[in-house]
């Protein structure tokens, strides 16, 4: 009797632990979420062949993900810090993608970089500009890279020296406007001192 009890005790919670097992995984389906421009497993997320660019690629990746395919697409360069906070992450699919290796394919770069298997990372190459078409962005240098950056800085560097002429240039009307204003005024208050002075005068007359 206590050996039948025994096993159907057992039996018991193997079916309490079985039906918890499937709840724990229906809950960690669900929790899941996945953008609705890929198809999503627990452990992958296949975005390959739907026509993203870098304003388009899903920005937020669970962190269970392992695999992301991103391959076929539109892709000139790759959102900062997209793939830092995935720790389980093994593989990215990114060929047959028309990267543009400037100042922006930066962050690129330095991921694959810390990558201990660059082996599948091997054929991707820049399309653009022409002076680095068809060069391997695992292989580029950061002189190479930084030209580009150089031209935006000198770029955002002329538009602030020109914003501040103009605002100088303002400053300097307001100025002359203020002074012309109080120079005015102190010849109308000056004649409006000598007013009552005058009538005064005559009147004594």
């Amino acid at each position: 009797m206590t050996l039948y009890y025994q096993a159907e005790t057992i039996m018991s919670l193997l079916r309490h632990k079985g039906v918890l097992l499937v709840f724990l995984s229906l809950v960690q389906v669900a929790a899941f979420q996945c953008s609705q421009t890929c198809n999503c497993s627990r452990t992958s997320m296949d975005c390959s062949d739907r026509d993203l660019d870098e304003s388009t690629v899903p920005k937020h990746i669970e962190a269970a993900i392992t695999v992301i395919k991103l391959n076929n697409n539109r892709l000139s360069s790759i959102p900062n810090g997209l793939f830092d906070n995935l720790q389980n992450l093994r593989s990215v699919t990114l060929e047959n993608n028309p990267w543009v290796c400037d100042c922006n394919i930066l962050y690129l770069r330095s991921w694959l970089l810390k990558q201990e298997v660059r082996t599948q990372y091997k054929n991707l190459r820049c399309s653009s500009p022409a002076e680095l078409q068809g060069r391997l962005i695992l292989y580029l240098t950061e002189n190479e890279v930084a030209s580009s950056c150089k031209d935006w800085y000198c770029d955002m560097a002329l538009m602030c020296q020109i914003g501040l002429f103009v605002f100088i240039i303002i400053q300097a009307i307001l100025l002359i406007l203020v002074i012309i204003f109080l120079r005015r005024f102190e010849t109308f208050s000056k004649e409006a001192i000598r007013a009552p002075k005058e009538d005064h005068f005559r009147n004594a007359m």
